[in-house]
């Protein structure tokens, strides 16, 4: 039987494991001797943290980030080929290929016939979207929209168009420090009527989810979402 490449899930927050976690998840991470992350110092210190008994240095880690090349993706994988160990994918935050440098290392695996396991755990975009109230039938996700202003202003008014036009909600994100002035654009841009939801630290214990249309956003004092993880969504 083929080698599996499991996709392994983590928090959004700190110190949330136990809430977010489901037990097949958390027996993956008990039993996988070969890992893929982005980081592997903190890779390292979250599957100690959840699966204390482990001796990390009886584990193997591999970085495969957003700068790995072709190569380094296929060579990555080649325990699971070759030796035919299971291999795991550990993301920095939430569900590996979602916004995720994995996504690279599932296609590859897709190519090199690997059994491919998606296991159940957080995902910011998912929970933004069940809790936004918007059209969870019809949706896109964008990513970072551009950095530059003229740019940008252009990026948030055709998201409006399409939130419009097609009933379909428009989710992003943006780095954490540029927040405020991405929630600033976004409300000087934005029709008054266009419903905005902003959902900041999902599962953490400052969790902040609130869709309100631009109107309302703009009579309320703004929410502080400097250097914290959002989601923003925008639905007709």
């Amino acid at each position: 039987m083929a080698a599996s490449l499991y996709l392994l899930p983590a928090p959004l927050a700190d110190d949330t494991a136990s809430q977010v976690l489901p037990p097949q998840l958390l027996h993956a991470l008990s039993s996988l001797t070969y890992f893929l992350v982005e980081n592997a110092r903190t890779a390292r210190r979250f599957v100690k943290s959840v699966a204390p008994s482990r001796v990390i240095d009886d584990l193997r880690f591999v970085v495969i980030d957003k700068d790995s090349s072709d190569a380094e993706v296929k060579a990555a994988l080649e325990p699971l080929l070759k030796q035919g160990i299971d291999g795991g994918v550990l993301s920095e935050a939430g569900c590996p290929g979602i916004a995720d440098p994995g996504a690279a290392l599932v296609r590859e695996a897709h190519r090199a016939g690997l059994r491919v396991v998606p296991l159940v755990g957080p995902s910011s975009l998912l929970l933004a979207l069940m809790a936004s109230g918007m059209n969870g039938q019809q949706f896109a996700f964008h990513g970072y929209l551009p950095i530059e202003k003229t740019p940008r202003l252009a990026a948030i008014k055709a998201l409006e168009r399409e939130a419009q036009q097609r009933q379909q909600t428009q989710l992003f994100i943006e780095t954490p420090y540029r927040n405020d002035a991405l929630f600033a654009d976004l409300l000087a841009q934005l029709q008054p009527g266009t419903r905005l939801c902003v959902a900041a630290d999902v599962t953490g214990s400052g969790e902040f989810i609130r869709t309100l249309s631009v109107r309302d956003w703009q009579r309320m004092p703004a929410p502080q979402l400097h250097k914290i993880p959002t989601v923003f969504l925008i639905g007709s």
